[in-house]
């Protein structure tokens, strides 16, 4: 990630310290192009509840702009779809300059006007 956006999300080290204390609810995977590492996706998979929640999403800044980040999230849409009960997918973000609200609202997610902490919610409806 580019060095303004350095305070919209978690480096990558610290999510997969995360996914190993939430191993049942974690995960993770990296995006490639083809065998370059571009970025990295995490979800909160929960199916006992069917929640589903975009924990961690980050493209390098050498890669963003370039799509790959769109497609990442359509196939990650595509994978929570089959999940259980999966109704929608959730996201929380910071606002403002380097925050990924103008990429999301683009993938179709609406901002809840709720909080979690200080980030903004949002929803992706994954069913008509």
């Amino acid at each position: 990630m580019a060095e303004h956006q350095k305070h919209v999300v978690a480096p990558n080290s610290v999510s997969i310290a995360e996914a190993s204390f939430h191993r049942e609810k974690a995960w993770f995977r990296g995006i490639y192009a083809d065998e370059e590492p571009v970025g990295f996706v995490m979800i909160y998979d929960d199916p006992d509840k069917a929640e589903y929640f975009l924990w961690r999403y980050m493209i390098d800044a050498r890669f963003q702009g370039r799509g790959f980040g769109r497609k990442a999230l359509e196939l990650v849409v595509e994978h929570v779809k089959t999940r259980p009960g999966a109704k929608e997918l959730s996201v929380s973000f910071h606002k403002g300059p380097g925050g990924p609200e103008g990429f999301y609202r683009l993938m179709g997610f609406v901002d809840t006007g709720g909080m979690s902490g200080d980030e903004h919610l949002a929803k992706l409806a994954l069913q008509p």
